[in-house]
């Protein structure tokens, strides 16, 4: 189960109660690209241990954005990237989960839509994020990327916003990284996105290589398994590219690494929410190179919307995702880490101010639905 350490509103007593026995966790509390030191890791380590419980798996190690832009001091922030690698597996610590998304991490327009339970879930609305996109953030050359129906309907969409509609959006779509204490300000936003202006898909693949040339041997050198994690929702938003949102994208990366030490965290929702790709097909290609799970549902439609539903009950076939792979488990005696992603804030615990998505009741049903079928598919 994720934790989030001493901001976490959860306790990892809390945690151990509920039968967990494993963390997935990072350092939260460190700026990004500063050293994972080994006696900051030693304390978040013996934290957990003390709590009956290990800390399996780094979620996430992030990766700077002057590494991103290759801007900078970005060669030093590589260097101390490698150490922190070296750091961590001293201490028995081999999974690593990061993502190469270009200054916003996921992107939600709704954190407390309600579903026809009135269970209060994340959801992503096209029209409503064009509508922040061209008339709140007023990023500069957006009508571009939007057709005139688009924009049109963006526009009626902006005009029927009260100014708590406007604060909500904003703030929904602005939410910086899980785990931060910080939110972007527009200013702050539009001032990174101008950063991005020269770099494309074919640049940031480019630096992605580059990046992981550099520091996937010192992962395979102190046995570290680097994964990478989907581009969430895996299309450009904000005219950013995105490079890890489909199969061939996959293929890329993986042609250009052979090592495994460079590998996948298997999100199910992140991959899930992009129509075209095959989750059974993705997995099965490259199983060898999942190091971490994380299992979720979706539901998504023509337009674009998508949301999260109920970790059995969506458009990815878990029945068909979890067989699989249970069943390269069971022929390589293989343990690929996995956690239950997200879940629903149910009004018993709408007042606890959790990170979105990170509802205690609402993961720990995800997470039984996830072991009852893992037990139902198990042969008799």
């Amino acid at each position: 189960m994720r934790w989030y350490g001493e901001r976490d509103v959860l306790s990892l007593e809390d945690l151990r109660q509920a039968g967990i026995s494993g963390i997935v966790t990072a350092l939260h509390h460190i700026p990004v690209g500063d050293i994972w030191t080994p006696e900051e890791i030693e304390k978040t380590r013996t934290k957990i241990e003390d709590a009956g419980m290990i800390w399996e798996v780094v979620e996430s190690l992030p990766v700077h954005e002057n590494i991103k832009k290759r801007t900078g001091n970005f060669e030093e922030l590589i260097e101390k990237y490698k150490v922190s690698l070296k750091n961590l597996a001293d201490q028995g610590i081999y999974t690593i989960t990061y993502n190469f998304m270009p200054i916003l991490d996921w992107v939600r327009t709704d954190h407390r839509f309600k579903n026809e339970a009135g269970a209060e879930i994340l959801k992503y609305d096209p029209v409503k994020f064009r509508a922040f996109d061209l008339f709140i953030l007023k990023r500069p050359g957006a009508e571009a990327d939007y057709n005139k129906y688009q924009i049109n309907e963006a526009k009626q969409k902006f005009e029927s916003f009260s100014e708590e509609d406007i604060k909500v959006l904003k703030n929904s779509v602005m939410l910086g990284l899980p785990g931060s204490t910080e939110d972007f300000t527009t200013e702050d936003l539009l001032t990174q996105l101008e950063e991005y202006k020269d770099i494309d898909e074919d640049k940031l693949r480019e630096h992605l290589v580059l990046f992981l040339e550099a520091v996937t041997p010192t992962a395979e050198a102190v046995g570290s398994k680097l994964a990478i994690h989907p581009d969430d929702p895996p299309f450009s938003v904000l005219g950013l590219p995105r490079i890890v949102s489909k199969a061939t994208d996959l293929d890329f990366i993986f042609s250009n690494i052979e090592s495994t030490a460079c590998g996948l965290c298997y999100c199910t929702g992140s991959l899930g929410a992009n129509p075209a790709n095959q989750l059974v097909d993705i997995f099965e290609k490259y199983k060898e190179r999942v190091h971490f799970l994380h299992l979720r549902n979706v539901r998504k439609f023509e337009d674009g919307t998508f949301f999260e539903s109920d970790h059995l009950d969506g458009d990815v076939p878990m029945k068909q995702v979890l067989q699989h792979i249970m069943n390269y488990a069971a022929s390589t005696g293989k343990k690929i880490p996995m956690r239950p992603d997200h879940g629903y804030l149910h009004t018993l615990e709408k007042d606890k101010p959790y990170y979105v998505g990170y509802s205690f009741i609402g993961r720990l049903k995800g997470l039984a639905e996830l072991t009852g079928l893992e037990l139902g598919l198990q042969p008799s």
